[in-house]
């Protein structure tokens, strides 16, 4: 009795989830804007949830964006014209690719300098272990003889 009601909760609790999505139609003059607005809403953040698409987001300036998506679309801007409005209005943030430029050029470029930085770290910390076990290995005949006498009374001590 108590597992079927825990079911029928559980389903329920599955159900109402769908009642947390974006839901939004828009009448669209032809199926390729449509397009458009599913490929430009998924590429633009939102200004306030900052880790979500202007799709997925519930905030009101993620709908009052995607009403300017659809207006915009169906007055026929390009997707670069809506994409500059965009930007120049929430700036480059509200790109989930922003442009190469002067201030996204450490977004872009840090992934390579990071990789090249830590090939160059692994490569001089290689080197150095070589010439330290190259170093070791070739001892004068007085040393080694020093050697083999210390581990000679360390043996004796023990």
């Amino acid at each position: 009795m108590i597992a079927a009601v825990r079911v029928a909760l559980l389903s329920l609790l599955l159900m109402s989830a769908g009642a947390l999505a974006v839901i939004e139609t828009y009448e669209f003059s032809d199926p390729a804007l449509e397009q458009r607005y599913q490929l430009l809403s998924t590429e633009l953040r939102c200004p306030k949830c900052q880790n979500q698409n202007i799709a997925d987001s519930n905030a009101p300036i993620a709908q009052d964006l995607r009403k300017l998506l659809y207006q915009q679309l169906e007055a026929g801007a390009s997707d670069e014209q809506i994409l500059d409005h965009m930007v120049a209005r929430y700036g480059e943030f509200v790109r989930y690719r922003p442009r190469f430029a002067g201030a996204t050029a450490v977004l872009w470029l840090a992934p390579f300098l990071l990789l090249a930085a830590g090939i160059t770290i692994a490569v001089l910390t290689l080197r150095s272990r070589k010439v330290r076990t190259g170093e070791a290995a070739s001892l004068s005949v007085d040393d080694e003889q020093r050697l083999r006498k210390l581990l000679g009374e360390t043996e004796k001590n023990s």
